[in-house]
């Protein structure tokens, strides 16, 4: 159920993702899930339907919408299998989008089209093992000799940067420094450059069939070209990506907690227990309710945030508030609906117990929810 703010053609993009979701995500789901692989012939298809290209102009190779229609479809998506719908997510958000913001025309003319057309990934990496939410604290560095840039460090969690068809990480370096402070760069990094290492997959909680490796650089030397927006500008710019990108977690947190409401919803009504409906406790009846109240105000938050992005108003704020609402919804619709399968709800293949494992991430990916916390009261002028 939508508000009143969408439109037709929104509409009709949402039922269409749905359909997709449920006729080709779904019944892959759990298999994809129990051996940790990536199904790129479902990445493919989603490439078809253009959803890689959604926010992305047509001279890019993209459909000419909106954010807002991006978020539609990773909803749409994550009520049925979370690890598809960050590959989405990810793909856009911290593959194609830092190029189409920062990149020359070059870059580009090189990169989008592939990248729009979900016949190619990219991963962005940002996060070390002592530069998590204190993103500043980067280690990686990056120095100029002659042409190229070499660059030394390691990263960890990067989303897609190690499917076949992953093209390139873009990561942040350390390439100097400016009155005392560092100063961090973004660069473009091509898969199987020498000294460039995508390490083992990890062994996750959750999220189990979305690609994420730790990456390490020895040395790895790229064209000084590779340089992706302005010397030194590489860490303002992520900031900037970064609040969008938690407008489509907050999404695709919201179609997490709906597949966990419908779920549940199914459920209760063919349970019996003690010869009567599952649904026909009070208890459970207003656990129910709770749960299409967390959507509902989640939808509504990630909305808000999408139109004011969209309409190139002032939108950090309203994104926090969106990714913490909506992430809390996702734990705590995934934690109810297990609570109603019961010991079945203990078994993975059964969706909610696969949300109830992957809902965690969503807390902390992209900023946790009390860095978002912090985000809103310096809104406030608190902190």
């Amino acid at each position: 159920m939508y508000p009143y703010d969408i439109s037709d053609d929104e509409r009709e993009l949402a039922g269409l993702v749905r359909a997709f979701a449920e006729e080709v995500v779904a019944p892959r789901s759990y298999e994809a899930d129990r051996t940790h692989t990536l199904p790129l012939d479902v990445v493919a298809q989603m490439g078809e339907l253009g959803l890689f290209g959604l926010p992305f102009p047509e001279e890019h190779g993209g459909q000419g919408g909106d954010y807002f229609a991006l978020c539609l479809a990773i909803e749409g998506l994550a009520r049925v299998d979370q690890s598809i719908a960050i590959t989405l997510e990810a793909g856009v958000s911290l593959g194609a989008m830092p190029v189409f913001r920062f990149g020359t025309d070059a870059q580009k003319q090189e990169h989008l089209p592939d990248l729009l057309a979900g016949t190619a990934l990219a991963g962005f990496g940002l996060t070390e093992p002592e530069a998590g939410s204190d993103a500043g604290a980067t280690r990686t560095t990056a120095r100029l000799d002659g042409d190229e840039w070499v660059i030394d460090g390691s990263k960890q969690f990067i989303t897609n940067s190690g499917t076949d068809i992953t093209r390139f990480v873009t990561v942040t370096a350390v390439t100097g420094e400016t009155d005392g402070r560092k100063e961090i760069s973004t660069i473009i990094v091509p898969n199987g450059t020498p000294g460039f290492t995508v390490e083992p997959a990890y062994d996750k909680v959750g999220w189990n069939a979305s690609d994420t490796h730790p990456l390490t650089f020895q040395g790895a030397r790229v064209p000084q070209a590779n340089l992706l927006g302005e010397r030194g500008r590489g860490f303002a710019n992520f900031l900037h990506i970064l609040d969008e990108g938690r407008i489509a977690i907050a999404a695709l947190a919201t179609g997490a907690a709906e597949g966990c409401l419908e779920a549940a919803v199914e459920y209760a009504g063919a349970r019996t227990v003690f010869g009567d409906r599952l649904s026909a406790r009070q208890g459970i009846q207003f656990m129910l309710a709770r749960m299409r109240a967390r959507v509902h105000t989640a939808r509504l938050a990630w909305h808000h945030a999408a139109r004011l992005r969209d309409a190139g108003r002032p939108f950090k704020s309203e994104a926090a508030i969106a990714k913490l609402t909506a992430s809390d919804a996702a734990m705590d619709n995934a934690r109810d609906a297990t609570q109603i399968f019961g010991g079945n709800g203990f078994m993975n293949e059964f969706p909610v117990a696969r949300h109830y494992r992957d809902s965690k991430i969503l807390e902390v990916g992209e900023g946790t929810s009390e860095v978002q916390l912090l985000v809103i009261a310096r809104a406030l002028g608190v902190a």
